[in-house]
């Protein structure tokens, strides 16, 4: 809420509302009575948590321009898919099974940002942007698929239909640079630690004692800490990393709700075998 209220379009927005800091402020209702987001918080949400846990590696317009098309910004938007007989709901229409408090904006969010920068670098391949927005609407095999081209053509336009921000208007609300494109790059960001994680994350990270021994150990220097990587070149986290992060992310989210670290350790290490991209992509 701090940072939203530190965006200059979002406290414009509020406070012509009539809305109050330091008091509730209330969601946006359509003539249906539904939950929703309007642009200009859309905008700002995306502009965070791109900040916050993508290292300014993602587009927010892209964000953006999804949420348009697939749930009209609703908080509770809900789709049921009779072909996959899956059910996608929130804002960014994720499936309930990958993800809790979905109803949440900046959770919901998050993990819409976080399946667009995995489909961004998938099998371990830097893809376009339209496989990118393809895939996140049929899956990896329907992406080139003819049943997403329409939805590919629908994003351009609303993507190109949203009112660009001025860099500087960015850059004071949350002291970063203009997020750049995913499909930018050389792909040496899937080679250090510091181009997945905001600086902030990495600072908690160099002060746990285990992390520390173990990277100094190997050598790594701040700035450009490697990930670890199997024969076959695919990053992944050490144990004592995996640990370490589930320490943070359970002390921060999750200290009053009885999660234990081994038991999220393990799941990491049941689900994933600690890769950094999981091991759908070494099945698919």
């Amino acid at each position: 809420m701090r940072l939203l209220w530190k965006d200059a379009d979002v406290c414009k927005e509020w406070l012509d509302a009539g809305e109050k800091k330091g008091k509730k402020v209330l969601l946006s209702r359509d003539p249906e009575g539904q939950l929703y987001l309007t642009q200009t918080e859309m905008r700002a949400v995306a502009e965070i948590v791109v900040h916050l846990h993508f290292n300014s590696q993602l587009a927010s317009d892209m964000i953006c321009a999804l949420a348009e098309i697939v749930s009209d910004r609703q908080l509770q938007a809900e789709h049921y898919d009779r072909k996959t007989k899956q059910t996608r709901i929130g804002i960014m229409q994720i499936a309930p099974e990958n993800a809790e408090w979905l109803v949440r904006p900046f959770v919901n969010i998050y993990f819409g940002a976080a399946y667009l920068k995995w489909l961004s670098y998938c099998d371990g391949k830097e893809r376009t942007e339209e496989f990118v927005i393809r895939a996140y609407k049929g899956g990896i095999k329907k992406a080139t698929h003819k049943s997403t081209a329409d939805f590919f053509h629908r994003y351009l336009s609303i993507k190109q239909s949203l009112l660009p921000r001025r860099e500087e208007e960015i850059s004071d609300a949350l002291h970063t640079a203009r997020p750049i494109s995913v499909t930018s790059g050389s792909g040496e960001g899937w080679t250090y630690w510091d181009s997945r994680v905001s600086s902030e994350d990495m600072e908690e990270l160099w002060r746990h004692p285990d992390v520390l021994k173990e990277w100094t150990r190997s050598g790594e220097r701040r700035g450009r800490v490697r990930f670890s990587h199997d024969s076959e070149k695919r990053p992944y986290l050490s144990r004592v990393e995996v640990k370490a992060v589930a320490e943070l992310i359970i002390s921060r989210y999750f200290s009053k709700r009885g999660i234990k670290l081994t038991a999220l350790a393990a799941l990491a290490e049941v689900c994933s075998m600690r890769f950094v991209n999981g091991v759908r992509a070494l099945q698919d």
